[in-house]
């Protein structure tokens, strides 16, 4: 989404340690004039090959019944597809299970038997089953190249997946499949390309997220994701590659528009019979998550898409009335990160909740005295960053702590008043605890490492190294140096965090020209990050400092600054970024003359709204899939701007409108099959640039979607065309020496 899907994620200070792993990158070696051995440099072509110097993170970490084993999706160094692993619960005795050659598929999803004693998972277009004892596999079944969301019933018999919108299951015992819904009608498009290019009707999750399904503990039902998309307006993206123009339509709203049905279903297993639940507006509300407890009873939980209401319900085992449990409403909220869960007695719910000034934790009495009643479970003074996660009696999560940029492991145990910081290594940690407690797996990453996969077993005060992905030289490879930065706190604002990236070279005495981005809220953050983060490196090496900016509306800061933003499309974030602007001016090693700013989605709003109400400020910019007429947001975005009928004035803030007033250098990106910013509205802003006089260049890409970066060969030109234009236009290597004082 353009603008709406701004949840918070953490990362600060940058420590070096033994960690790495990641994304791809091939070293290229360049001579000296004194034959002395060369640091590797990166390409941008090496960048984007698989594998690379980062190699392959582990991924999808999946606890054994008991707790004693661990299986996750990896590729060792110099492996481009990942296969199933395992390791011991101390850390211990990692392992490989398949044994597939070196074109097998990958590996896409993992799930255990309920007892144990089997591995299954979903290899290409096949379901296969692996012996963690034995190390023997076979194939089993040929599900289909679009089976996902892997399962298995809580008495081992089933295995449950989705695909082209019903729930399938595959029976252990007779080896045979059937559907066992008849939910799913096929997309108005084909092929289905694009964010909103799905089925009309499924089981499964909404446009933008929500739960699939889940088994009740005693295998007799299964709740569902019932999406119904069939009350959309239908939009065409034209296929312009296709034999003859293809119309191409999809369902997709705009804001005012009326929202997919979304609807929790009952499904009995034996009989087949699904019963939808009657919750409130189900165009208006999205299914946040639901959750059975180990009695069976229910609970779901429902955000409105403008965000402003919450609600909780609940429905007792063999039920299918629900009941409303608790609410909450708040017009000044802007979005979401909500997550409930039961406790192990059933008696409670778990809730995160933007309750207070900063996301928490909240105990949700259900069925005793004081029946509704919060009571927090974390440090107020914390983000809480992911939803509770539960084994045998204790309560984990991840909140961001000592710093906005930083994401740490807790444990709160029963009876104890306080949670036990897990973590202490700087970064990006996110916790994956066995069942019955006791051991926790951890993916960790940083400024300077890729994600690897840790292990802390109980009384183990840190965690052991279970991955190296890197490749050997990943050592050798002269990263950008992370610094973590403050504007002062003045008349205009509190102050505003920055994040910079300095050459592995930097010299203090000389002037370097600077690259604001990839602009958006929450990037302010101790993240290896997606490829955007390797660009980034190239910027450095290329002689750029690299800076984003927490603007107005990131999470981490307290409840006026996140909700802030309200309204406020393309306003107060642009005056923050001035004042960091001028913050930089301060520094003897930045050159003021020589700046860029680049981004993509509403980080390219940023950058178009920015050269258009601040002429000079930059002196170019490079915004791709930019939002840039609010009237053609998606339905989820309503959560930020509101409706137009609100007449907040959001509406009329168009970048059409304002194109007299560009001065500065602009390239402007866009696919046309993206989805979730029209092309036809860059279309509209190009030509509004032409009949005024000024000169913009565009890199107009055929076939690619909103997520334009994620196939290489658009890539590789699109990411050309932007350092080649900021290259140019900013001169990197060129200009003044600083004053002689260090920063």
């Amino acid at each position: 989404m353009p603008i709406g899907n701004i949840v918070a994620r953490s990362a600060r200070t940058f420590v070096r340690d033994a960690l790495t792993s990641g994304f791809a990158v091939l070293s290229a070696l360049i001579s000296t004039a004194l034959g002395a051995e060369p640091d590797p440099e990166l390409s941008l072509e090496a960048l984007l090959e698989r594998p690379g110097i980062f190699g392959t993170a582990p991924a999808g970490p999946a606890w054994s019944p008991d707790g004693a084993q661990l299986a996750f999706r990896w590729a060792e160094p110099g492996e481009g597809r990942r296969g199933l692993w395992l390791v011991a619960a101390s850390g211990e005795n990692l392992r490989r299970i398949d044994q597939g050659a070196a074109n097998a598929p990958a590996v896409r999803e993992i799930a255990w038997s309920a007892d144990g004693g089997h591995l299954l998972s979903l290899r290409g277009d096949q379901l296969w089953q692996s012996d963690p004892a034995g190390g023997g596999e076979a194939a089993m079944y040929t599900v289909g190249a679009g089976a996902g969301d892997l399962k298995v019933s809580p008495d081992g018999r089933y295995v449950s997946y989705l695909r082209d919108g019903d729930l399938w299951l595959f029976d252990l015992r007779t080896q045979r499949e059937r559907a066992l819904t008849a939910v799913g009608l096929p997309p108005l498009s084909e092929p289905p390309t694009g964010r909103y290019s799905r089925p009309e009707r499924e089981i499964g999750p909404g446009i933008w997220g929500g739960p699939t399904y889940a088994w009740s503990p005693d295998g007799a039902r299964i709740a569902l994701h019932h999406v119904d998309r069939r009350g959309m307006r239908r939009v065409p993206f034209p296929n312009y590659l296709a034999e003859e123009t293809d119309p191409n339509p999809v369902r997709r709203g705009y804001p005012g528009d009326p929202n997919e049905a979304r609807h929790v279903g009952l499904l009995g297993v034996e009989d087949g019979e699904l019963t939808l639940l009657e919750l409130d507006e189900p165009e208006s509300f999205q299914i946040v998550g639901f959750d059975f407890s180990k009695r069976g009873d229910l609970l779901v939980d429902t955000a409105s898409d403008t965000a402003t209401d919450r609600r909780l319900y609940t429905l007792a085992a063999g039920s299918t009335v629900p009941e409303l449990l608790w609410e909450s409403r708040r017009e000044t909220r802007i979005y979401t990160s909500f997550a409930a869960r039961w406790v192990a007695a059933g008696d409670a719910v778990v809730l995160l909740s933007d309750h207070e000034d900063r996301y928490g934790l909240y105990r949700l009495a259900v069925d005793q005295d004081g029946a509704g009643t919060l009571r927090r479970l974390d440090d107020p003074a914390d983000d809480v960053l992911s939803e509770p996660k539960f084994a045998g009696d204790a309560l984990y999560f991840e909140a961001n702590a000592e710093s906005p940029a930083d994401r740490h492991v807790f444990r709160l145990d029963p009876g104890a008043a306080v949670a036990e910081q897990l973590t202490r290594t700087p970064g990006q940690n996110v916790a994956f605890p066995a069942p019955r407690g006791g051991a926790v797996a951890i993916l960790h990453e940083d400024d300077r490492h890729p994600r690897e996969l840790f292990m802390l077993s109980a009384g183990d005060a840190t965690p052991r190294r279970v991955t190296h992905s890197p490749a050997a030289d990943f050592d050798d490879f002269p990263l950008a140096e992370v610094r973590y930065l403050q504007t002062p706190a003045g008349g205009s604002g509190p102050p505003l965090h920055v994040r910079l990236m300095l050459p592995a070279d930097f010299d203090a005495d000389r002037r370097y020209p600077v690259l604001f981005g990839p602009m958006y809220s929450n990037t302010v953050r101790n993240r290896w990050g997606s490829s955007y983060a390797l660009v980034q490196q190239l910027m450095t090496q290329r002689g750029y400092l690299v800076v984003q900016v927490d603007v107005p509306g990131s999470t981490g800061y307290g409840r006026a600054f996140r909700e802030v933003f309200l309204n406020d499309f393309a306003g107060g974030d642009i005056e923050a970024i001035e004042r960091v602007v001028a913050y930089l001016k301060t520094l003897p090693y930045v050159d003021g003359d020589r700046l860029g700013i680049w981004g993509s989605s509403y980080g390219g709003t940023l950058t178009v709204y920015t050269l258009l109400k601040k002429p000079g400020l930059f002196a170019a910019g490079v915004a791709a899939a930019a939002a840039v007429d609010p009237a053609f947001f998606g339905t989820d975005d309503v959560a930020i701007v509101g409706r137009p009928e609100d007449g907040t004035g959001i509406f009329e803030r168009r970048a059409e409108d304002l194109v007299d007033r560009l001065e500065d250098a602009l390239l402007l990106v866009h696919g046309l099959q993206d989805q979730v910013v029209p092309f036809k509205t860059a279309a509209a802003l190009t030509d509004a640039f032409i009949r005024a006089g000024k000169d913009v260049e565009t890199a107009f890409l055929p076939a690619a979607t909103h997520g334009w970066s994620r196939e290489p060969g658009y890539a590789r030109y699109g990411y050309q065309r932007l350092l080649d234009f900021f290259d140019r236009h900013l001169q990197p290597g060129e200009g003044d020496p600083a004053p002689s004082r260090s920063p």
